[in-house]
């Protein structure tokens, strides 16, 4: 690939629009599962009370495991996908593009998946039990929580297909198409509650088919853009289209072409997006960690509390992640074009919003908590009393958990995945040390505490690592890019 630099000063407003087209529909994306996610919390804390809402905060862990699986593939598959994007862009030969890549990269995305639901679905068969037991779970809560959990072992692959399939079309240059799909997922989902939970009185197990019945329909629309004429990408290119192309000729444009197993594709999906895997799988662990001590240092209302604090932490959480995901796009195609001082611009613009908004929540949170509160519960006192308590404790350092994961997205996004994964391990090496000992040191305060002291740690590493690679001068490409082409 020849070099090609870019030390033209970017252009901010054209900088502005693309990270606007890219994040609003990112943003309003994640705020509507947040929204969905919160009806779903409100609809169980009112329902069936701080004991549902305790069940499901065991059952999250578990199925953050299956929504990492999709995000790593949607994230790792989509990437490619955009730098492979900047990459022709610029590229001086049209030898060096591979007009049947994106058809290969999206098919064996679709295998890797497969795998990952059938693997899913056998761990969940097996050891549902065991990771409910790990967390404290007891009795009636436990009972609930495996209700919910059945229907995940057969539904696996739906929840996987379901995270991935959004990142993979807005990485097909449809960001508003892979947010009006998402807001479809959503919207259904609170309907579903409504029938299956308020009118049918199915419980948790209600919330579970509520849950599959609206990722069933998302992968069936998914699946559908890739077949439209929507689709910038693999699957209804023509016949005269691929013999204009200098590489292959119209006889190698088969379905078999497509459809082989590409080990090399399969690693580099996994490279990419094994960060953001992490990232959830973390999430998973310490949600789990922290339910297990919340009932050794106290109960079940504890677990309640924390689970609306969950419930009011997504929010932030969506749209910082919103702005992580929107991000990665632009910032892929950046890099493979080699437009570094665009990379630069774009990063900044997302960092300042994504502290902003995490600020304002957290000032929201402490300024407003009875009312937001009492969407979950309005009757139990000492939950409110509780609930209160805990996220003055545990959301104090709430925007650098924005910031943290805005970083480790970038570095997926400019194919520097050993960071990424740095700052994914990381996380929850760090914070480890901090659960095991401030309990023992302060008790139940200890455990409210864990996560935001071990976020200003991390911050103060991760935000040195990011400065001074977006300030570095511009990479040797020969030296960093991927060679998609």
């Amino acid at each position: 690939m020849p070099t090609i630099m870019t030390t033209q000063r970017p252009d901010l407003n054209k900088i502005r629009n693309t990270f606007w087209r890219y994040s609003l529909p990112a943003i309003a994306a994640m705020l509507v599962n947040g929204l969905y996610q919160i009806v779903d919390g409100i609809f169980i804390g009112q329902v069936i009370g701080y004991q549902g809402l305790a069940a499901i905060n065991m059952v999250w862990p578990i199925l953050l495991f299956l929504v990492g699986f999709g995000i790593m593939v949607g994230i790792g598959a989509g990437s490619l996908l955009s730098i492979h994007q900047g990459e022709n862009e610029a590229s001086q030969s049209r030898e060096q593009t591979d007009p049947l890549f994106s058809g290969k990269l999206l098919l064996n995305s679709l295998y890797l998946m497969l795998i990952l639901g059938l693997l899913s679905s056998c761990i969940l068969v097996f050891f549902t039990d065991t990771l409910l037991t790990l967390q404290g779970g007891n009795n009636e809560g436990l009972n609930q929580a495996k209700d919910y959990l059945f229907w995940f072992e057969f539904g696996a692959l739906i929840s996987i297909l379901s995270a991935a399939l959004p990142l993979l079309i807005r990485n097909d240059e449809s960001p508003l198409l892979a947010t009006a799909l998402m807001a479809t997922g959503a919207c259904l989902n609170i309907i579903f509650d409504y029938l299956f939970i308020l009118v049918l009185k199915q419980g948790l197990e209600g919330a579970a088919i509520a849950t599959l019945l609206a990722q069933l329909i998302v992968c069936f629309l998914g699946a559908l853009y890739f077949f439209s004429h929507f689709s910038t990408k693999p699957f209804q290119l023509k016949k005269d289209a691929v013999e204009e192309s200098t590489q292959i000729d119209a006889s190698q444009f088969t379905v078999s072409t497509l459809s082989k197993l590409d080990p090399v594709l399969f690693k580099k999906i996994l490279f990419l997006g094994a960060s953001s895997l992490i990232i959830y799988l973390y999430t998973s662990v310490m949600v789990g960690l922290h339910n297990a001590l919340f009932m050794q240092y106290g109960d079940a209302l504890t677990v309640g509390a924390y689970a609306i604090i969950g419930y009011l932490m997504v929010l932030y959480y969506f749209i910082a992640e919103g702005i992580a995901d929107g991000s990665q796009p632009p910032v892929s195609y950046y890099y493979g074009a080699q437009r570094h001082l665009d990379i630069k611009a774009f990063i900044s613009l997302s960092i300042k919003f994504t502290l902003a908004i995490g600020v304002a929540w957290s000032l929201i949170l402490n300024l407003f908590p009875d009312f937001l509160i009492k969407l979950f519960n309005h009757q139990d006192e000492a939950l409110i009393e509780t609930t209160i308590k805990g996220i003055q404790l545990h959301l104090f350092a709430l925007a650098l958990d924005g910031f943290i994961m805005l970083a480790s997205i970038y570095f997926t996004s400019v194919n520097q995945a050993p960071k990424a994964l740095f700052i994914a391990i990381g996380n929850m090496v760090i914070q480890l040390p901090f659960l095991y000992f401030l309990p023992k040191w302060f008790g139940l305060e200890g455990v409210w505490l864990a996560m935001p002291v071990s976020n200003v740690v991390l911050f103060l590493i991760v935000a040195p690592m990011l400065y001074l690679d977006i300030k570095k001068p511009s990479k040797e490409p020969n030296k960093t890019s991927i060679h998609l082409g």
